[in-house]
């Protein structure tokens, strides 16, 4: 039976992706967004509006009372077990490939340098490990022999991780989200890597 009360939100995010998840959780029916976690000094942190916006790193003392969910957005830093569990429902987050390949923070980059044919994106529920947890909602694109990392982003994993979010909240107040695992023995870690010595490497 639908809930009349809103999903309540916490944001945890950056940059312009943080800033378009934000904006669509608000013009979103049946959600609620009652605070944000940002770098100091990010558009995410500067230019919300909301009694609870946090700079520092996630904790579980930053969500407001009664929070239902965490989105992540854009977002680089650790949330701890504690602070997903201090919540109803759990976090959810976006990376940019087909999990579980290219996990780590530069999947776009390896992507690019690996040079796959095919990439993607992914919304999965938040657990202890690094971008490890079952998967809500999943889908594909193609690289152009000519895509850079930031191309591809634009073009295409940006606007998929937003309709990839959107799908995953519908599901939720449909009462058909998903919890698909990750299949492990496919899985692929990658380090970060600095854009010039990528540049370069690219080039040879």
């Amino acid at each position: 039976m639908y809930d009349p009360d809103p999903i309540r939100v916490f944001l945890i995010g950056s940059r312009t992706f943080g800033c378009a998840v934000r904006d669509l959780i608000l013009r979103r029916g049946g959600f609620a967004l009652v605070g944000v976690c940002a770098p100091e000094g990010d558009a995410l942190a500067t230019g919300t509006i909301l009694p609870a916006v946090h700079m520092a790193a996630p904790s579980a003392a930053m969500l407001p009372p009664l929070t239902d969910l965490i989105v992540a957005a854009h977002n680089h830093r650790f949330i701890p077990p504690a602070m997903l569990a201090a919540t109803r429902l759990g976090g959810l987050s976006y990376h940019p490939s087909l999990l579980p390949i290219h996990r780590g923070r530069d999947a776009v980059a390896w992507t690019i340098r690996d040079r796959d044919r095919i990439a993607g994106g992914t919304v999965y529920w938040l657990d202890e490990r690094i971008d490890a947890g079952p998967i809500a909602a999943q889908d594909w694109c193609f690289v152009r022999p000519d895509d850079t990392p930031s191309t591809l982003w634009r073009r295409e994993l940006f606007p998929l991780g937003l309709r990839l979010i959107d799908q995953a909240l519908g599901d939720l107040l449909t009462g058909r989200s998903q919890r698909r695992p990750q299949d492990e023995d496919l899985a692929t870690w990658e380090p970060a890597l600095i854009r010039p010595a990528l540049a370069a490497r690219g080039a040879a």
